[in-house]
């Protein structure tokens, strides 16, 4: 998993910084003549003003990457470069966690049903056998519980519930890391703002009057800091919510689970 980590962060670095030094080639716009004639040509030849579906859509995630760049650049690279960070870190622990989280998850039911069979037909090695060839949290709190048998139901049930509380920690892991950077991304969009703003004034203040041009474009350059620390932030939070959602079913189904293997040991008990 650090490994999966590492490549996205790495994968996500370097787009970016292929975009920043692509943005040259990408932002040269065509002149006004240019523009009219080709629009003249659109006009004067009806077929080529049929496109067909899958061109319309390249052309605008090509237009939408173009723009991206373009809002990137006027940004400033630093701040907006330390808010790209945080959403390349961001989904890369998010994505960590969901493929753990997927590979955690267990079905239950079918794991009581087999640890019951091996309990019946070949004893508490059997089941133990069972769950080491099972994976998940699920799987390893029952063999946890299933190697202290002979100590008595008092020692198998508190031995459950502390392998529980390691388990749920494995699956909270790096969660506080992507809520860290859900709060950073905000904070530094508004820093950019409020340096963008400073700069805007120093501005107005070297030509000695309020010039609307200035004015305005020292706004909108450092709004676009702000807009892209909460567009990330937004990102981060929908990830986050769906991992503890996530995290929150797996606990269930640990306790029920739990409580259903030290139902099943007192039955054995009892048998014997």
């Amino acid at each position: 998993m650090k490994k999966l980590f590492a490549l996205i962060a790495v994968f996500g670095m370097l787009f970016m910084g292929a975009s920043i030094f692509a943005q040259d080639e990408t932002t040269e716009t065509p002149a006004a003549e240019d523009t009219t004639q080709v629009a003249e040509e659109v006009v004067t030849e009806p077929v080529a003003a049929v496109e067909p579906v899958a061109a319309e859509k390249e052309g605008g995630l090509a237009v939408l990457h173009t723009t991206l760049k373009t809002k990137f650049i006027e940004g400033g690279a630093g701040f907006m470069g330390a808010v790209l960070l945080t959403l390349i870190f961001g989904l890369a622990l998010s994505f960590e966690r969901v493929i753990y989280l997927n590979l955690a998850t267990t079905n239950t039911d079918k794991l009581l049903g087999a640890v019951e069979e091996a309990l019946n037909d070949g004893g508490v090695e059997a089941a133990k056998e069972v769950c080491r060839n099972t994976r998940g949290p699920v799987a390893s709190i029952f063999y946890q519980g299933l190697d202290r048998v002979d100590e008595g139901i008092d020692v198998v049930e508190k031995s459950v519930v502390s392998y529980g509380s390691v388990q749920m920690g494995l699956l909270e892991k790096n969660l506080s890391w992507i809520s860290l950077f859900i709060a950073i991304a905000p904070m530094l969009g508004f820093m950019g703002t409020v340096i963008g703003m400073i700069d805007a004034f120093d501005k107005i203040q070297e030509q000695g009057d309020i010039s609307p041009t200035v004015v305005a474009g020292g706004i909108k350059i450092a709004l676009i800091t702000t807009v892209t620390g909460l567009m990330v932030a937004i990102i981060l939070q929908i990830f986050y919510n769906y991992l503890v959602s996530q995290i929150d079913g797996i606990v269930n189904k640990m306790e029920d689970a739990s409580i259903s293997l030290v139902d099943m040991l007192v039955k054995q008990n009892l048998k014997k």
